[in-house]
């Protein structure tokens, strides 16, 4: 009993003591928390910085408790931000690593989302997305808020710069409810700008304006300049094709003015940029360069690679529109070949191609067809690196469902095998009971066949069919290129192709994405390749080349087949708009040309050689005005390499007469208005 009454009296002392101690962590805690919200707060105007001021905070907090695990979590998300490969990675495999146990779920998502961040910086949205999907839900799931609102907002911005418009807007949605379970405005005010950003590119500028109102709201409960600078930034953006240009250019403004209160170069930086974009889409060239040259040294001083490619491509854009041509060009293959650098091949392209519009305005078609090569060069990189993922994870999912027919078949082959005993044992049984039942056991033996020969068929049926879908673009129900890799060499020799080539591509696709949506973008791909295939004979190959470009290959190569089938294709093309939900949508292409082989010295060309032919006449029909088909008719090589020189110089080869083309027009009526406007890519928070 004594020993009962001194552990009851020593009870109340203990808790006395470790009610100071709980409290005490309960208040680093909190501390922690407004320390690390504050990080995140301010993450994109100082990322690398602010990464350093974490790491030396964790040296003081316990290795595998809750606190390390969100300073690990918001570091790996600063190493992505600032795209330090190597730290981000070695974050990464920390949080991949965390032990078993409540905080797994969240340092998996942790894992996923910091990746895709640092995926995301360089342009590589196809493996983002990938690395977010991979994600379990029952992960994601038990994962803290703070994990989850990461997760889908990131997933949202990937979805809508993808144009998977629907995903963003779930992504986005479930990021707002977080925000608002959390109690915590500055995460609602972003969530509501990527579900504006998102509604602008579904073609709904109005519910765009309200949400961004909205995340306005929102972001003002509880200020910081980081979240008002990106808030804003995507409130210009939403309002740059009002008629009134006033609400865009006040909208810049304050973003560059709370960038200035945030004290960062790269955000102040990145500020001006967009308002020199701005002053560009007026037409306001001086103003344009003067702020771009403001942005470019804040850029290079805070090692904001982005906003430098920005600025240096504006600063370029300028100075073309002002006159100053050779210099312009200069510039702006400045910023583009940083991009490339940098690995962000996607903005690399449309920088290409925006230069070549402002060259073409200008009066410099060479210099257009040039900048047309070099976007046609990037984007062929991208393509290749996208479809070689692309392939791989076919093969994967293939070499899964052969790994599945091939268990399948065991099983099948194991129960065929216990058949055969079981039957054969059974036909022992009644050849001793009754003297023999063979018509029966032959009986027995002819199902077992059948079924193994409707087995061989199905498998065989299922290969034809996967087959099928891996050499057939899932949107246009088109050839891809790896069909065409296996059919061109039927009608190819060891001497060239013998057949004629059209190189085909949708004029301003992009500007058609930009002010109809994505939707209306597949809308168009799918109607352009039904009236190709009305176009064509069933023997002639049309293959979906690119993003919005179509290959045909003929097998007729008569001199007088090209230019009728030319002329054929740009009359269906731009002869009628495509319809889109009771919408009309203008549409014309340019075309390349050639039939093989080619006067006067009978030239045939490797399928590589004739393609790199017709792109570059393709893209001097556009350089020349766009709803236009040119065709080489004669070219003075008598060989592939004379034929390669000729081609990379084919403007100037053209004008003195070493290379004839012909060139063709499509219907005026349902022309692209925009073949001389000038088009400035826009840039997001």
């Amino acid at each position: 009993m004594a020993a009962l009454l001194l552990l009851c009296a020593c009870s109340p002392a203990r808790e006395e003591a470790r009610a100071p101690a709980e409290a005490a962590s309960a208040t680093q805690h909190a501390q922690l928390g407004r320390e690390l919200d504050r990080i995140e707060r301010a993450a994109r105007a100082r990322p690398a910085p602010l990464e350093r001021e974490l790491r030396a905070l964790a040296g003081g907090i316990a290795p595998g408790s809750t606190a390390e695990l969100e300073v690990l979590a918001l570091r790996a998300h600063l190493a992505g931000l600032s795209r330090d490969r190597s730290l981000n990675d070695q974050l990464v495999q920390q949080l991949r690593d965390w032990p078993a146990g409540a905080g797994r779920p969240s340092a998996l998502v942790a894992a996923a989302t910091a990746t895709a961040e640092y995926l995301r910086a360089h342009g590589d949205l196809r493996e983002a997305r990938k690395t977010l999907l991979a994600v379990d839900a029952t992960q994601l799931a038990a994962a803290g808020p703070v994990f989850r609102w990461r997760y889908h907002d990131q997933m949202a911005a990937i979805c809508s710069d993808s144009g998977e418009l629907d995903s963003a807007l779930n992504n986005g949605h479930a990021a707002q409810r977080l925000g608002e379970q959390m109690g915590q405005p500055w995460r609602v005010a972003l969530s509501l700008m990527e579900l504006a950003f998102t509604s602008n590119r579904a073609d709904t500028p109005a519910r765009a304006r309200q949400l961004i109102g909205q995340a306005l709201t929102e972001a003002q409960k509880d200020p910081d300049p980081v979240t008002l600078n990106r808030v804003y930034t995507m409130r210009g953006i939403v309002y740059s094709g009002d008629s009134d240009p006033g609400i865009a250019l006040q909208a810049y403004t304050d973003a560059l003015e709370q960038a200035q209160r945030a004290d960062s170069d790269s955000v102040r930086a990145l500020g001006l940029a967009n308002l020199a974009d701005h002053h560009l889409r007026q037409g306001h060239w001086a103003r344009a360069l003067e702020l771009a040259e403001q942005a470019l040294p804040l850029a290079r001083s805070s090692r904001n690679s982005s906003a430098e490619s920005v600025a240096r491509a504006n600063i370029g854009l300028a100075k073309i529109a002002l006159g100053r041509v050779a210099e312009g060009r200069d510039d702006v293959r400045a910023g583009n070949t940083l991009d490339e650098q940098q690995g962000a091949l996607s903005y690399a392209s449309a920088g290409w191609e925006e230069l070549a519009g402002y060259l073409e305005r200008a009066g410099d078609l060479a210099g257009a067809v040039a900048a047309y090569r070099e976007h046609r060069r990037v984007s062929e990189r991208v393509l290749r690196d996208e479809t070689r993922k692309l392939l791989l994870e076919a093969q994967e999912r293939q070499d899964a469902e052969q790994r599945a027919r091939d268990i399948e078949l065991l099983n099948r082959d194991n129960a065929l095998k216990a058949e055969q005993v079981h039957q054969r044992n059974l036909a022992l049984m009644l050849w001793a009971a009754l003297g023999g039942c063979v018509l029966v056991s032959l009986g027995l033996l002819w199902q077992v066949f059948r079924r193994v020969r409707r087995t061989n068929e199905a498998l065989a049926h299922s290969n034809a069919s996967l087959k099928r879908q891996s050499e057939t673009d899932p949107l246009t129900g088109l050839a891809n290129r790896r069909h065409f890799q296996a059919a061109i060499k039927s009608l190819s020799s060891g001497e060239g192709l013998a057949a004629s080539v059209f190189l085909i591509d949708i004029d301003h696709f992009k500007r058609i994405n930009d002010s109809y949506g994505h939707a209306a973008g597949d809308t168009v791909l799918i109607d352009i390749a039904s009236r190709l295939r009305e176009a064509v004979r069933e023997d002639d190959l049309i293959v979906r080349w690119g993003g919005e470009e179509f290959l045909i290959v003929a097998r007729s190569h008569e001199p007088q087949f090209g230019p009728q089938l030319a002329q054929r294709l740009l009359d269906l093309i731009g002869g009628r708009p495509v319809v889109q939900d009771g919408r009309s949508i203008p549409v014309t292409a340019s075309i390349g040309f050639v039939s093989l082989p080619v006067p006067p010295h009978g030239l045939r060309l490797s399928w590589e050689r004739a393609i790199d032919l017709v792109d570059t006449v393709m893209y001097l029909a556009k350089a020349h005005g766009r709803n236009k088909a040119y065709g080489v008719e004669r070219i003075e090589a008598a060989d592939a390499l004379a034929a390669a020189q000729l081609t990379a110089r084919l403007e100037a080869a053209w004008a003195e007469g070493q290379v004839g083309l012909l060139a063709l027009t499509g219907p005026q009526s349902f022309r692209s208005s925009g073949a001389g406007e000038l088009m400035p890519k826009e840039f997001g928070a």
